[in-house]
């Protein structure tokens, strides 16, 4: 069994073979990390390298999660049009996905970030909003 481009999206047991394979992976630790400290730019460059390497049913998280963390990068770069779009295909791409990947919380962010997306389309003030973070989930993936 070969590493590298990920596993394909050929069945169940494939699909699981991909998401054990990304969670052994020391990057997206990393990326999770990076995402909770709030360093967007660091944590964009880590899950769009793992997304990249993606092809079955993790892709959708990884984007997502990656389109709300440039979506903060747009927000403290005062570019609130660019984080209302970005935070809604992020979330977009969270719903379609089971409440918990990655060994991650969806349903939470989900939740959190719903919140984002209203605040952002109603002009109102973000600053009292919590930062989007990635929580562990309390079972095990599936």
């Amino acid at each position: 069994m070969s590493s590298g481009s990920g596993a394909t999206n050929s069945g169940q047991g494939g699909e699981h073979d991909e998401e054990v394979q990304l969670l052994t992976d020391p990057r997206l630790q990393l990326a999770i990390t990076l995402f909770n400290a709030g360093d967007w730019y660091a944590c964009h460059d880590g899950f769009e390298e793992l997304w990249h390497e993606t092809q079955g049913s993790m892709r959708p998280v990884l984007q997502g999660i990656l389109q709300i963390a440039v979506a903060q990068l747009h927000l403290e770069r005062n570019n609130r049009h660019g984080a209302m779009v970005l935070t809604g295909e992020g979330l977009g791409r969270l719903r379609s996905c089971e409440d918990q990947a990655l060994g991650l919380d969806l349903e939470a962010l989900r939740q959190l970030v719903s919140h984002w997306l209203q605040a952002l389309q109603s002009g109102a003030e973000i600053h009292a909003l919590p930062r989007p973070q990635l929580l562990k989930s309390g079972g095990a993936c599936r």
